[in-house]
């Protein structure tokens, strides 16, 4: 489990390198493939967003429920000991994701109120 947690952080720091950096892989900003650029972004932050979202609804309103009414008492304290890493992992990861998509889609100086207000509670 250890590793599995370890190659996500990995992936997820790569990402926001990119996202952050997209002049890494020649695709600047301004340049004849900003389109792709964009809509490349704009699904990562889609889908990390709702992938996040998706877990943290699960876990919470589910799983949790479902296995605190089905299990023993000391079952269900070492299933949630367990779980809790992986979870808050995957949803870190996802919502670091998705907010660097968020940043990078709409740049702070030219952002509208709203987006600032948007981005600032984000972090």
């Amino acid at each position: 489990m250890a590793w599995i947690t370890r190659f996500l952080m990995a992936v997820a720091f790569l990402a926001v390198r990119i996202i952050f950096s997209p002049e890494t892989f020649r695709s600047k900003s301004n340049g004849p493939n900003s389109s792709n650029l964009s809509t490349f972004i704009k699904l990562a932050h889609l889908l990390s967003f709702s992938t996040a979202r998706g877990i943290a609804l699960w876990v919470t309103f589910i799983g949790g429920i479902i296995m605190f009414k089905n299990l023993p008492r000391h079952q269900f304290g070492n299933l949630q000991n367990k779980m809790f890493l992986a979870y808050f992992s995957l949803v870190g990861v996802y919502c670091a994701i998705a907010m660097a998509a968020f940043g990078y889609l709409h740049p702070w100086k030219s952002a509208t109120m709203a987006d600032k207000y948007q981005l600032g509670f984000l972090v």
